[in-house]
Formats: C-alpha cells, sequence, structure tokens
C-alpha cells in the first residue's frame, strides 16, 4: 500500500518487454528484495538490487492495464508504507484501474467506465500522485496540483495528448460493491446521496 507522496523521480535504464530496470537513489535505502515499490503508480516488486539501480518484472496485465514502460523515460517512484509512515496523500493500492488521456490545463479524459468513481473533491492516484478532484463533467476531470507537487514528479512533463496512469479511490469501489448485493440494511444509493457520500 502507497500515500501517493511520491519520494523520487526515476529512470528506466531498460524495459525488454519483462525486465524492467529503474535507476534511483533514495527509494533504494532499506529496501530490499522482495519489497514493493510504486512506479508511476504501478505496484512492482523488486526482484534483483544493484548500487544504483532495482529489476522488477512486469506481469501481462500490468502492461495491459497500464500506459506501459519506455526507456530512458522519467517515472514516480514511493516505497510502500510501513506502520510508522505518515499518510499524507490518500489509501493507493498500487493497483491501476486505467489510463487516461492528458488534455492541458490539469484536466484528464478518463474511459467512461470509470468515470462513475471520480468525485469531487475525492482523491485520486494519476501516476502515482495523489490528488483532488477539482472538477468533473461527463468523463473530463481536472485536478488542483500545487507547484510543490508539479516540481518534484513528472506531471510537470506531460504535454496533451500523453497517457497517464490512473487509480481510483478505492472506496468507491467498496461502496459500489456493497450496495450490488443483496443486504438487509436501507443504506441506498438515494440514502449515501442524501447524505452527502455521492
Amino acid at each position: 500500500m502507497f500515500t501517493g507522496i511520491v519520494e523520487e523521480i526515476g529512470l528506466i535504464k531498460s524495459f525488454d518487454g519483462e525486465k524492467l530496470v529503474v535507476e534511483c537513489k533514495k527509494v533504494l535505502e532499506n529496501t530490499k528484495i522482495g519489497d514493493s515499490i510504486a512506479i508511476d503508480g504501478c505496484c512492482q516488486t523488486v526482484v534483483s538490487i544493484s548500487e544504483n539501480t532495482f529489476c522488477a518484472n512486469v506481469s501481462e496485465e500490468t502492461l495491459r492495464v497500464t500506459k506501459g514502460f519506455k526507456s530512458a523515460s522519467n517515472v514516480n517512484l514511493e516505497r510502500a508504507i510501513t506502520p510508522t509512515t505518515r499518510m499524507g496523500g490518500h489509501i493507493v493500492q498500487g493497483h491501476i484501474d486505467g489510463v487516461a488521456k492528458y488534455c492541458g490545463n490539469s484536466k484528464f479524459e478518463i474511459p467512461e467506465d470509470l468515470e462513475k468513481y471520480i468525485v469531487y473533491k475525492g482523491s485520486i492516484s494519476i501516476d502515482g500522485v495523489s490528488l483532488t478532484v477539482a472538477s468533473i463533467e461527463n468523463n473530463i476531470f481536472s485536478v488542483a496540483i500545487i507547484p510543490h507537487t508539479l516540481e518534484n514528479t513528472t506531471l510537470k512533463n506531460l504535454k496533451a495528448g500523453d497517457w497517464v496512469n490512473i487509480e481510483t479511490d478505492i472506496l468507491g469501489r467498496y461502496v459500489e460493491k456493497f450496495l450490488s448485493v443483496k443486504n438487509n440494511s436501507n443504506i441506498t444509493m438515494d440514502f449515501l446521496a442524501e447524505n452527502g457520500f455521492m
């Protein structure tokens, strides 16, 4: 599990379609084989470590739902949280839901099947960065990005038409699951809307 607070911008040294090699420094501190590191928001397991790189094996499922990995590109990195980690962002699982297209001006176009999970003033992870949804209209949403976040993440390099990894807030998925199964409670979609949960 992660917080969406990027620790370091790393560099993809190589990717052959399965083996991913990332150059970095800070996230290697106290990291060992078997640990999890979010790469642009995608949870990957460290399978080997050298002085300034780590390697991960990328699954077909990861490649199917993410924007993929390109050699010589910069990526946002975050180590998995520990029991003593401050929860500065929001709960990020590192399980990418899909990709969105950057439209410019902090706006993103998301697939229609993910639109229902985007909530005004809710949390969203974009390339592993915890952000707040500032507006949403149909399948276009915007986020609030402060200068510090822009300067310390790869978001500063985005150009219109670029693709980003998206992880929606897990709480929305739990609510959807709860409402989709038969239960004996009085909680309905109307109840949630009336009480400010939607």
